[in-house]
């Protein structure tokens, strides 16, 4: 190869973004390519850690990426996001990478070396700049692989999720911001940042102020967390092209797209949203992928403590690798050429379960699953089927009767901001080192933050209401969005609810307290019932209508188990945590136990809707 690096890329504004180029060795002058672009903050000449297979596990070099893209002739370019490693500016997170994608584009789109057609690629925030810059229609861009991220809404999913905050922004900063060139280059700052007590802060989060949060010796990186956690209300400010695609669907790049991303990561709402809504636009083709993964892990055939088969990976299944399969796209529709085959149906994913249910050789639960091919998604055959939540615990496809042993039902639970239910699982990323994403029983243990001695089940917290359906008689699979309906009450002016979808394993000799694992989550603030744009707060004793926007999964609830739905008000340090006051969020001068209600008779049918697909004919 050619490398031509640290070009110095010059952007609206002024600031220059460091850029290294990748082209064929010996190309003459007149040489024109198509042109792969990755915007990343991670680092240009950073190993990558998306660029691993399942044969070997140890992450190539963006250098060796563009090698392998370049021997195809392709000309790679890789680029610092704007106040990251060797690029200049301040580091806004997520809002500047609308307009330095634009932009470096339109530069692309005047070098010598490219043909005139641009595709994207890259995992997480390496995703989230390929929709910034769809967003606004950059120029040349033709095809882009979309991995784990691309925020359709971050207000609903990666920043924000009904109304709360996603903690794992302050752990992603705290990790990026000892990577940053300020922090490398002062080792007394480094040294101050390297050393708190993270485990420490995360018991007070509610006394997090500017000046006084694990982020405070990083000003740039505390200003955007206390910035995303205390914007509430959905305006403007969340409309930015690089935090909200679906409000630019209309004007998004014209591209061949793949939307790939897992039931165990943060963004599977982002990936079916993108892909339903950019068909709806005529845009596309559009792919979307689902695996059964963690963030970024598609050559793993676990996430967490859950084994789903050799079948689960990318790998083998889909393509021959994650490298193969992207370089299958690029050279169908980057380079235009029709005697490639388009690699992909509309829509692979992959329904969990049909497992043994044992224990496997590593420790894990086998819980199995298999890919399947679809046409459309949501899937066209799916029923939506309602289970109430009854009083004695139950999940029944009856609803509350009239009868007056049913009249004015409710459950009651004292919620206290201080003592939170743990996150155990579900779709995380950069939580670590306080919380981890994947399936897990739901039971507390010494691997889980906010966990004590003797470490009982969620269950048997009594902040924690569980309803369940009998035994199932046969199987049922679940695929698409999960959705709860409750009606409420609380004596507080704000507090949260949350929702789990858990399937239950009955006990055997590997699990003699059966297996609880969980699927789906989900949470809404109060005083975010009625509006996104104008939240209001409770009046207290008043009932009220909710609805719990769940995130999407695809399981198969094997015959003998059962689904489980468990109901509270926090889930945490998956997301900050309601103080119950109705202060301003991120601002809580102090916090109040409160008293939630969940009512459960004939006129107040607390219910979870799930997606069942009918049993399907074998296919030849």
């Amino acid at each position: 190869m050619t490398v031509l690096r640290d070009i110095m890329v010059l952007m609206r504004d002024g600031v220059q973004l460091a850029t290294d180029v990748y082209l064929p060795a010996g190309a003459a002058a007149t040489d024109t390519f198509p042109v792969i672009l990755e915007r990343t903050p991670y680092g240009k000449n950073q190993p990558s850690r998306a660029e691993r297979n399942a044969i070997n596990e140890t992450p190539l070099a963006r250098a060796e990426v563009a090698a392998y893209f370049v021997a195809q002739g392709y000309a790679v370019v890789y680029q610092d996001c704007r106040g990251r490693y060797q690029s200049g500016g301040s580091f806004v997170k997520y809002t500047s990478d609308s307009d330095d994608g634009y932009d470096t584009c339109a530069w692309i789109l005047t070098q010598a070396w490219c043909n005139g057609r641009i595709g994207t690629k890259g995992l997480s925030y390496a995703a989230h700049t390929q929709a910034a810059l769809g967003s606004l229609g950059a120029p040349g861009v033709v095809a882009m692989f979309l991995d784990s991220g691309g925020f359709s809404n971050a207000f609903q999913g990666g920043i924000r999720q009904g109304g709360a905050f996603e903690l794992k922004q302050a752990t992603w900063a705290w990790r990026q911001a000892l990577e940053s060139r300020e922090l490398q280059e002062d080792p007394e700052r480094f040294a101050a940042l390297s050393s708190i007590d993270l485990d420490d802060w995360f018991t007070r989060t509610t006394e997090w102020k500017p000046g006084n949060s694990p982020l405070s010796s990083v000003p740039e990186y505390e200003a955007y967390m206390f910035e995303q956690w205390r914007h509430g209300e959905f305006d403007d400010y969340w409309m930015q092209p690089g935090l909200y695609a679906e409000g630019y669907y209309p004007q998004f790049c014209n591209a061949a797209m793949v939307h790939m991303s897992s039931w165990f990561d943060p963004y599977p709402r982002t990936a079916t949203t993108n892909y339903s809504g950019l068909i709806k636009a005529g845009k596309g083709p559009v792919r979307l992928i689902l695996g059964p993964w963690t963030h970024g892990n598609r050559s793993i055939t676990y996430a967490g403590d859950v084994d789903f088969g050799t079948a689960a990976t990318l790998d083998g299944q889909l393509a021959r690798d994650y490298l193969s399969l992207r370089l299958q796209w690029f050279d169908r529709w980057l380079k235009n050429d029709a005697t490639v085959p388009d690699p992909l149906p509309p829509v692979s994913l992959f329904v969990m379960g049909g497992g043994s249910g044992k224990k496997n050789a590593a420790g894990r639960l086998d819980h199995g699953g298999r890919w399947r091919s679809e046409q459309q998604w949501p899937l066209p055959d799916a029923q939506a089927q309602v289970w109430y939540l009854r009083r004695e615990g139950a999940l029944s496809t009856t609803a509350p009767g009239p009868a007056s042993k049913e009249s004015d039902a409710f459950l009651a639970y004292r919620y206290d901001p201080l003592n939170p239910v743990p996150t155990i699982g579900g779709a995380v990323t950069s939580g670590e080192p306080l919380m981890f994403g994947g399936a897990f029983d739901q039971c507390e243990g010494p691997g889980v933050f906010g966990a004590t001695l003797p470490y009982y089940p969620l269950a048997m917290r009594a902040d924690v209401l569980v309803f369940q359906t009998p035994v199932l008689t046969q199987d049922v699979e679940v695929t698409g969005d999960i959705s709860v309906k409750l009606w409420i009450s609380s004596d507080c002016l704000d507090t949260d609810f949350t929702f789990k979808l858990i399937d239950v394993y009955p006990p055997s000799a590997d699990y003699p307290n059966g297996y609880a694992m969980n699927l789906s989550h989900g949470i809404l603030r109060a005083r975010y019932r009625n509006s996104w744009e104008a939240p209001a707060l409770m009046i207290p004793g008043a009932v009220y209508e909710i609805n719990i926007d769940g995130f999407p999964t695809s399981n198969l609830f094997q015959k003998g188990h059962r689904i489980r739905l468990d109901i509270s008000s926090s889930n945490f340090p998956h997301f900050d945590c309601n103080p119950n006051t109705g202060e301003p969020e991120g601002a809580a001068t102090h916090t109040r136990v409160a008293t939630n209600r969940i009512y459960l008779d004939a006129t107040r049918p607390s219910q979870i809707v799930l997606p069942v697909i009918p049993a399907r004919k074998p296919t030849a």
